[in-house]
C-alpha cells in the first residue's frame, strides 16, 4: 500500500509539472491563427528520435487561407533524403480561443486552444513506418515571437511513450 500511495504521489507531482494552455494568457503578441495563418509561410524543421538524435530534416512551404471560421494550410514538405509531401489541413475556428483540424493523414481530429502567444494542439498523425504507416500522438505547442514569426515544438508519442520531438521555425514571406 505504501509503494501505491508513493507512485501516485509521483504522477500527482509530475502532473503539475506539466505546462498549461493558460499559463500563456498574459503573453504577447496575441496569437490568432486565422490572423497569422493568411498568405505564405516558409518552415524550416528537424525531426529527432527519442534520443535526442537529428533524423530527418525539412523545409516546407505553407499557403493559408481563411474565410470567416475556416481555414485552409496547403504544406508542401521537402524532406533532405529528396522527398515531397503534401498536406491540406482544413481547420475551423469553434469557440474564441478553440480550433479544430483535419487532414489526409491525420486520424480523427485535431483539437487545439489557444491563449496569449501561444497553441496546444494535438492529434493522431500517420507516419511511415517500415513497409506502411502507423499512427502516432503529436502534442504540439506553438509560440508566437512577432507577428511575422513562430516556433513550433512537438513531442511524438506512441502507446504513451515518447518515441521523438520535432522543431519548426515559420516566418511569413
Amino acid at each position: 500500500m505504501r509503494i501505491f500511495a508513493m507512485i501516485a504521489g509521483f504522477l500527482i507531482f509530475l502532473s503539475g509539472c506539466s505546462a498549461k494552455i493558460e499559463d500563456y494568457q498574459a503573453d504577447s503578441p496575441k496569437l490568432h491563427l486565422d490572423e497569422y495563418f493568411v498568405g505564405d509561410i516558409v518552415a524550416y524543421g528537424m525531426v529527432q528520435d527519442r534520443s535526442g538524435k537529428v533524423t530527418q530534416r525539412f523545409r516546407a512551404d505553407i499557403v493559408g487561407t481563411w474565410e470567416g471560421n475556416q481555414g485552409e494550410l496547403d504544406e508542401v514538405f521537402y524532406w533532405d533524403d529528396g522527398r515531397e509531401q503534401t498536406r491540406v489541413w482544413t481547420l475551423t475556428k469553434t469557440g474564441e480561443n478553440s480550433y479544430e483540424g483535419t487532414a489526409g493523414d491525420v486520424v480523427g481530429v485535431a483539437k487545439g486552444t489557444t491563449a496569449g502567444n501561444a497553441l496546444h494542439w494535438v492529434y493522431q498523425l500517420e507516419v511511415p513506418f517500415r513497409d506502411g504507416t502507423i499512427a502516432v500522438t503529436l502534442d504540439d505547442w506553438m509560440f508566437l515571437l512577432d507577428e511575422d514569426r513562430l516556433v513550433n515544438r512537438t513531442e511524438m508519442r506512441k502507446f504513451g511513450f515518447r518515441v521523438g520531438e520535432i522543431t519548426i521555425y515559420m516566418e511569413k514571406k
